[in-house]
């Protein structure tokens, strides 16, 4: 998973110390602090710090807002919706696969640059993977208190999407395209084609669903509405983000790559409002028109970092999105594990901040996330990386 560093070392961890001082210089100059920014492309860091810190922070609690006048629209964007629609919250998983891809050229390109061959690449990215899938299931098991699988999960996803898109970008681009259509058509058929009793979303009977049940494959997928077939559009959503970092990696001038990401951020949101009355924007169905719609929101995110980084040259601001897209894999795992204890241990002395009335559990939440993000400057400052 291209969710790390691709210049550590062997075993995923380098120790350095640098110092303050040039820890500072480095993000001035839009590198990192091991020296390595021709690696790397810093608004990609920042925007998975971005995706991470939104994820652990919960939401910075604004979802536990009171549920009436502008308090409640805040409240409904940073909760999903119950079915059908996209909200500010429904955008965060797309936008992580969207950023797996976008890694992925910048990481393939480094080990193509030590001296890995196809063979060594395919036999690295697999065992990336079956990390990566041994690492979700022991933590959807310690969340379940219970040993058992989950085929859709986040880190599942993400092996499974990037192992595949790992072998479609050795491909021309013309498949690629042709591929990444089909599967969008394929997944659009399966539901219209077959719809249920209720219509072809409904959230009981639709056909993936309906297929989940039929293989017994529907409770690993619980207590979530989505279903495996997902997995079909959500491989779009990783190889759009190959695309990206294609197009960044290459040599065109930067002004010409912002208009063909904003002409790429216009295409797929108009494709998806357009199909969005034959194929709903559903993210726990993973549709098509969700694929594309979330796309040109990952793709505006991007673009607007992009601009604030590489263009303005406002580093400095990013400095703590930056700290956490570094070690994103061991944030994740990190909050996935201890975040109840943490904040647990926060409330023993805030009294959970009632005194600040509706705004606790803002203030509780913040408070959890300024811990975790405390030990992840806590590693940046001495070069510690963890990848699988």
């Amino acid at each position: 998973m291209a969710l790390t560093p691709p210049f550590l070392g062997q075993h995923g961890i380098r120790q350095e110390t640098p110092s303050k001082a040039q820890l500072g210089a480095k993000l001035k100059e839009g590198s990192d602090p091991q020296g390595k920014a021709n690696a790397r492309f810093l608004p990609l860091d920042a925007y998975r710090g971005l995706i991470m810190i939104l994820l652990v922070s919960d939401g910075f609690g604004f979802a536990q807002l009171p549920k009436y006048g502008f308090y409640r629209f805040i409240a409904e964007q940073f909760d999903h919706r119950p079915w059908g629609g996209a909200v500010f919250y429904d955008l965060i998983m797309p936008a992580f696969l969207f950023m797996v891809g976008v890694a992925m050229p910048y990481a393939f390109a480094q080990r193509a640059k030590e001296g890995s061959n196809r063979v060594d690449t395919t036999r690295h990215v697999f065992m990336r993977c079956f990390r990566l899938v041994l690492i979700s299931e022991i933590l959807v098991s310690i969340d379940d208190s219970r040993a058992h699988l989950s085929i859709h999960n986040v880190l599942t996803v993400v092996a499974i999407t990037y192992f595949i898109c790992h072998f479609l970008m050795r491909m021309d681009m013309w498949k690629q395209a042709t591929i990444a259509a089909a599967l969008l058509s394929v997944h659009s058929a399966i539901y219209l084609l077959f719809p249920g009793p209720d219509g072809a979303f409904a959230q009981v009977t639709n056909a993936g669903a309906r297929l989940d049940r039929w293989l017994m494959l529907a409770s690993w997928n619980l207590p979530w509405n989505c279903v495996t077939i997902n997995l079909i559009c959500e491989i779009p959503s990783v190889l759009f983000g190959v695309w990206v970092g294609t197009l960044l990696r290459g040599s065109r001038p930067r002004a010409q790559q912002m208009k063909i990401l904003a002409l790429g951020m216009a295409a797929a949101f108009a494709s998806g409002l357009a199909l969005s009355p034959l194929v709903p924007i559903n993210k726990w169905l993973w549709t098509a028109t969700y694929t594309l719609y979330t796309t040109g929101w990952s793709i505006l995110g991007l673009l607007i970092l992009y601009v604030l980084i590489d263009v303005i040259g406002m580093r400095r601001l990013v400095f703590p999105l930056v700290v956490v897209g570094m070690n994103s894999l061991f944030v994740y795992c990190l909050s996935d594990l201890l975040r109840g204890r943490i904040d647990s241990a926060i409330a023993v002395f805030s009294g959970s901040y009632q005194s600040l009335g509706i705004f606790a559990p803002v203030a509780q939440s913040c408070s959890v996330l300024l811990v975790i993000w405390l030990i992840a400057y806590w590693m940046y400052h001495r070069g510690i990386f963890v990848k699988v």
